[in-house]
């Protein structure tokens, strides 16, 4: 009878090895989020940690119901190195098709960071029927124009932060108002050698001169520059007021520098300026980042009260990585996850032409504002108050805090100059 029941009790135990664990692998079975992203940069490392927080938000909660059934979310981060100077943009399409083939991504988020890869990865998207939402870098306008023009072909690209052409009219609503209060008039800009760069610039230049602006003079960088100092000395001989700037190298902080050392009478105000942008900056300047100005694209990326959870992120973000929000990249990215998880579940289903229609239904209160995509397009729409669309930030270094300064809806605070500028 021993003998039996042990019999019986070993048929169970085989049972329990084998059928158990296949149901509880095939109840966990993760959405695998493939991150091609440049993570020696902060557009790289931002977002991944944007991403790895919301993940963590939305697994504690049990994860994502599609039809009925459970699935828990997992970040796949691949390096694509294409922010770093003389990266070929075939090591990104490399780095995404990674992603796909041997990391079974279902979804592609963040990047490729660098425009000109983001807009070479579109067709690979298409190619492999992958729904991708940008997260970070990528300012070009031909990223959604493409879209729109070939909407068959590139219906499965979205982008959830904003675009070079949206942060010129943010410069220039400010400008703006800095020439109406100090009889500002004198524009120098400033850009590094990269493609969104250099049509902003271009674009900057054309709508400076159109609004009676004077262009004092432009200058490209190459990426990896470190020397400033003859373009800031050009700014100075000049009368420029405002040195506008458009770069996303860490050396930037090295052009603050010179120009805080050099007692360069304009205002340094940066549309994409990345290293103004990280609450490091200060240390990293020993201080000499005072009174310049940066473009963070969406609120969340400094402190402000756009909405209920800017706040709340603000301050989940700090605690779990020991640093505040850093800029271009970060709520967009935790934003990103939680707009797919909302489509997922309205979709019950991952098949991306389901999925596709419901992002493009998207209406949400997140972060930074009213979460939704133009249809035609998939570019998140903007605006300047946060229950109207998504709402950026412009900051000011000021006494080491970054104070937001625009749009008027979110600012803590208001534009100063250095006393140096004798206004």
């Amino acid at each position: 009878m021993k003998t039996r029941q042990w019999k019986i009790l070993l048929i169970l135990l085989t049972l329990v090895c084998f059928l158990l664990p296949s149901q509880q692998v095939l109840a966990e079975e993760p959405i695998v989020l493939g991150c091609p992203l440049s993570t020696a940069f902060l557009y790289g490392w931002a977002a991944e940690r944007g991403f790895k927080l919301a993940v963590d938000e939305i697994n504690a909660k049990g994860g994502v119901n599609v039809g009925g059934s459970k699935r828990l979310l997992k970040v796949e981060v691949i390096d694509t190195r294409d922010l770093e100077p003389g990266v070929p943009v075939s090591e990104a399409l490399l780095a995404v098709e990674k992603l796909i083939l041997n990391k079974k991504a279902d979804f592609i988020m963040g990047g490729p960071v660098r425009s000109e890869a983001a807009l070479a990865t579109m067709s690979l998207l298409n190619k492999y029927k992958k729904v991708s939402i940008v997260t970070t870098g990528v300012l070009t306008p031909n990223y959604h124009a493409m879209v729109a023009k070939e909407y068959d072909k590139y219906k499965y690209c979205f982008r959830i932060h904003g675009e070079a052409k949206n942060l010129v009219g943010e410069m220039f609503a400010n400008f703006s108002d800095l020439k109406e209060k100090y009889q500002f008039n004198n524009l120098f800009i400033i850009a590094q050698d990269v493609s969104h760069a250099r049509g902003a610039a271009k674009v900057m230049k054309a709508v400076a001169e159109k609004k009676g602006w004077n262009v004092t003079g432009v200058e490209i960088f190459p990426t990896g520059a470190t020397d400033f100092s003859m373009a800031l000395l050009k700014a100075k001989k000049t009368n420029t007021e405002i040195i506008n700037i458009w770069m996303d190298m860490p050396e930037s902080a090295i052009l603050l520098k010179q120009w805080y050392e050099m007692k360069i009478p304009a205002l340094p105000f940066g549309s994409t300026l990345a290293a103004a942008e990280q609450p490091g900056f200060w240390e990293a300047t020993d201080g000499k980042g005072e009174y310049t100005l940066c473009n963070v694209v969406n609120a969340g990326n400094a402190p402000s009260n756009a909405t209920p959870w800017t706040m709340e992120f603000y301050e989940a973000y700090t605690k779990k990585w020991g640093v505040e929000p850093e800029g271009l990249g970060t709520s967009s990215s935790y934003m990103a996850v939680y707009v797919l998880r909302d489509a997922i579940e309205r979709a019950g289903s991952l098949d991306p032409d389901k999925v596709i229609s419901e992002l493009e239904k998207t209406d949400l209160m997140g972060v930074y504002g009213r979460l939704r995509f133009d249809p035609k397009s998939h570019q998140v729409i903007p605006a300047n108050d946060p229950k109207e669309g998504v709402v950026g930030s412009i900051l000011q270094w000021q006494d080491g805090k970054r104070v937001v300064v625009y749009p008027k809806s979110i600012a803590t605070g208001a534009i100063q100059l250095p006393p140096w500028m004798g206004k």
